[in-house]
């Protein structure tokens, strides 16, 4: 490094060095502190020897080197235990915070002590502005906008590379490289990685590990941090290069020699295996890895294959999908398809990968040896100098871990080196020397758990927690989060307050559907419907608008006009028995039509019996037609069965959902109204609290099926009637059902949940079904002149207790 022009630090006479002016905040510190080895500062009875200055590069962990000053030529220790816990790094490019003048701008901590970067030579004075924030020329120009940006660390500097050499790496240098990410919502995300060539310096890999800290900070704590070490790349850091990635020998220090070209496949294999702590782990991406007793994600990353064994668990599975739908959603934002096998039918990219499969063994020790080995696999750690000075706590240390251990003031280390991997948890709240002591001393277990050198950390900032992370907790739950694949309620986990008392009460002074969204218009714009066929959507005739397969999946695009500008919604809808296939095409093809509109639209999954208003309103008035089977079924296009029959129901919005059921006379509900078609003959069955709106639609349903019916009042069916649904039995009548009056009063369901760290009551939204019962919580159904308690398994002891007293207190209301 050629020396810099100015006055350098030497001791006797010089002139006194000089950082400039620097900020602290927004205001200018026009103070300058002497150095305390000055003439005119006081010494230390026994002033220790005193060694040369160096530059303020103060390293800690597997990193910490002395770093000599090019332009000097000294050296100064370290102090004892590394840089003070709590200081902040100093500037990038054009200088050094508090460094002396003439030294070369680098990054870091400055030292402790009264006068951080002074020169400890005795008889010279130093002058010094502390700088508070971090700062440099390149930090202004990331993750301004979507994309990749990578810089490589020359000289103890940021230097951009040129996008014509993304992909190339010198083993003997170290990068930054930061992927943003536009969000649905317009926010953006950042993954920002650290890569360490094997023939870096200690001083390359420790500058690039404080750049990214300050570049962690300039961008509001917001990134996902990654250390990543050559030939152990994460599958995140290798999806960015579609080419593969070309390691090149040699660096920025001693030029750019020959180029040694290594390819690289993002592929990684997850094994999910256990019974109650299910557990995904890496395992070589071979059919050696494989049994028939586990599920198994194979990551391509523009593809993902979720393979299951035949003996699999309901679990494993379920883990499994879950997972794989995180990896698609959180780490490739949605733009990777998901494909679930079965074993037997394994995909044709998943043997160009494996090759030809073998006969795969029964399975690895049973899961529930499994679960106890799962547990001991990673401990939680809290990170807090809540008291003053820094500590590291065990909070657990066995797993799954309890999702409210993560206080937002602090933050906490999740180890799991076992398997190469070591998290560190940001909380929102907490403060800059938590965050650096949390990122030191998770690299320190790495040598002190004598962990591979490759171990990979991983730096998480609250509500961006990756999918492999959230497996360790249990009942993970995000914001707004929907639990399960068709559960379409669930009481979410919110910020712990005051606990007060519940006045059940106050529940009836609400509206019957004040939870419900409100609907964008009337349902009159213009509308495009496909069906899942196999991989692709095929346009659905327009003139079947508004019928539906209970076994198919659909696509529903509708614009409309709101203030003069267009608008436009994605339906999703998927029926109660569409494949798991089916379910991941809809998925994957609603994205990508989203792409092709520029990401504009709002997406919506729909479950059938879900359906919200405003997609029921879409039909013109005529009921949504549900027909049992599906164009996936063995033989194509289920033919209809020559006896159908259909229930006719309202819902609390006024529309009309008609779905055909099995034709048995134990399908009939006295509150509803009934359509049968028989070869000869169809039947309009009237039940007693059947509405006006019911009857209409059973109408309405009639001329879509092109028959004339006989209207049949609840208790005067003929004879023909019931040998049609196979003759005469039991089904769903009560006086209530009977009572049309009971419809301005119809039934609502409320979840109780203590999960806050108070007793919470919340309405389920939209119409009931036996989906919304969480087995994690207490459930009230109110249906006005009786109420009940329903007990989930999983509900805990105080929301029993305190569900049961709600629910006394609901009568006594309802009686009044």
């Amino acid at each position: 490094m050629a020396a810099r022009e100015g006055p350098l630090c030497s001791a006797g006479s010089a002139p006194p060095c000089s950082s400039g002016s620097s900020r602290e905040g927004r205001s200018r510190d026009t103070r300058a502190p002497r150095c305390p080895h000055s003439a005119s500062a006081p010494r230390a009875s026994s002033p220790p020897e005193m060694a040369p200055c160096r530059p303020l590069l103060v390293l800690s962990g597997p990193e910490a080197q002395p770093l000599p000053c090019p332009e000097l030529g000294h050296h100064r220790p370290a102090p004892p235990g590394g840089a003070e816990a709590g200081t902040e790094p100093g500037r990038g490019r054009g200088r050094a915070a508090t460094r002396p003048r003439g030294c070369p701008a680098l990054p870091g901590p400055a030292l402790p002590g009264p006068a951080p970067g002074s020169c400890l030579q005795p008889g010279r004075e130093c002058q010094q502005q502390p700088v508070s924030m971090v700062e440099h020329a390149e930090f202004s120009k990331a993750g301004k906008e979507p994309g990749l940006q990578i810089w490589r660390i020359e000289k103890f500097d940021l230097v951009p590379v040129p996008k014509n050499l993304y992909g190339d790496f010198f083993t003997g240098d170290s990068y930054l490289v930061l992927n943003t990410i536009k969000q649905r919502n317009g926010n953006l995300q950042y993954d920002l990685h650290f890569w360490l060539g094997d023939e870096s310096s200690q001083d390359e890999r420790g500058a690039a590990a404080i750049f990214t800290v300050q570049m962690d900070d300039y961008l509001q704590g917001k990134a996902v941090q990654h250390r990543e070490v050559q030939g152990h790349e994460s599958a995140t850091f290798l999806g960015y290069f579609k080419s593969g990635i070309k390691y090149k020998a040699g660096g920025v220090a001693s030029g750019f020699r020959h180029v040694v070209p290594n390819e690289v496949t993002v592929q990684r294999l997850l094994q999910v295996k256990g019974r109650r702590a299910v557990r995904a782990t890496e395992v070589p991406v071979t059919w050696e890895s494989f049994n028939t007793g586990d599920c198994f994600i194979l990551d391509l990353g523009s593809n993902i294959y979720q393979w299951c064994g035949s003996n699999s668990n309901r679990q494993e599975r379920l883990k499994a999908t879950v997972l794989a739908k995180g990896i698609r959603d959180n780490e490739r934002n949605g733009r990777a398809k998901v494909f679930v096998s079965e074993e037997g039918s394994e995909r044709e990219e998943m043997l160009q990968v494996l090759g030809p499969k073998p006969t795969l063994p029964v399975g690895t020790p049973d899961d529930t040896k499994t679960d106890t080995a799962n547990r001991k696999l990673a401990k939680l750690y809290k990170v807090s100098n809540g008291a003053g000075n820094m500590a590291v706590s065990l909070v657990a240390d066995e797993n799954p871990f309890s999702q409210a251990a993560l206080n937002t003031d602090d933050c906490f280390i999740l180890d799991h080196g076992t398997d190469g991997k070591i998290f560190v948890w940001k909380g929102r709240s907490a403060n800059s020397e938590e965050r650096k002591a949390a990122l030191k001393t998770a690299s320190e277990f790495i040598d002190k758990m004598s962990y591979p050198k490759h171990t990979q950390i991983q730096v998480l900032p609250e509500s961006g927690e990756t999918p492999l992370f959230k497996q360790f907790f249990k009942n993970w739950r995000d914001k707004d989060q929907t639990e399960g694949l068709g559960q379409a309620y669930i009481s979410g986990h919110v910020a712990k307050i005051e606990k007060v008392p519940f006045d059940a009460a106050t529940l009836h002074t609400s509206k019957a559907m004040a939870a419900q969204h409100g609907m964008e218009d009337d349902g009159s714009g213009r509308k495009q419907i496909w069906r899942i066929e196999g991989s692709e959507k095929v346009p659905v005739d327009p003139s079947t608008y508004g019928q539906f397969y209970g076994g198919d999946s659909y696509i529903i695009l509708y614009n409309y006009q709101h203030a003069g500008k267009q608008g436009q919604i994605i339906y999703t809808w998927q029926g109660a028995h569409s494949t798991q296939d089916e379910i991941a095409t809809s998925a994957f093809l609603t994205v990508q039509l989203d792409e092709e509109l520029g990401g504009s639209p709002v997406q919506k999954r729909v479950v059938q019996g879900k359906e919200p208003p405003h997609l029921m309103s879409m039909f013109g008035g005529k009921p949504l037609i549900v027909y049992k089977g599906g164009t996936s079924r063995g033989g194509g296009q289920t033919a209809p069965a020559e006896t159908r029959l259909f229930q006719v129901r309202s819902s609390t919005s006024g529309a009309t959902r008609a779905v055909e059921l099995d034709p048995a006379a134990s399908q009939l509900n006295s509150n509803d109204a009934f359509v049968l078609k028989t070869p000869s003959a169809a039947y309009l069955w009237v039940g007693q609290g059947a509405s006006n709106a019911e009857k209409s639609g059973a109408q309405e349903l009639l001329n879509v099926l092109g028959a004339r019916s006989v209207q049949v009042s609840e208790g005067r069916e003929p004879e023909n009637f019931w040998a049609a649904l196979g003759g005469k039995a039991p089904y769903r009548t009560s006086p209530r059902l009977k009572d049309k009056k009971m419809d301005a009063h119809p039934p609502r369901l409320f979840a109780c949940s203590n999960k806050s760290g108070r007793f919470t009551i919340e309405e389920v939204p939209g119409d009931l079904t036996q989906d919304d019962l969480a087995t994690d919580d207490v459930m009230i159904l109110d249906t006005w002149d009786q109420v009940f308690v329903w007990i989930g398994k999983d509900a805990q002891e105080e929301e029993k207790t305190e569900a049961l007293k709600s629910g006394t207190v609901m009568t006594v209301y309802s009686l009044k």
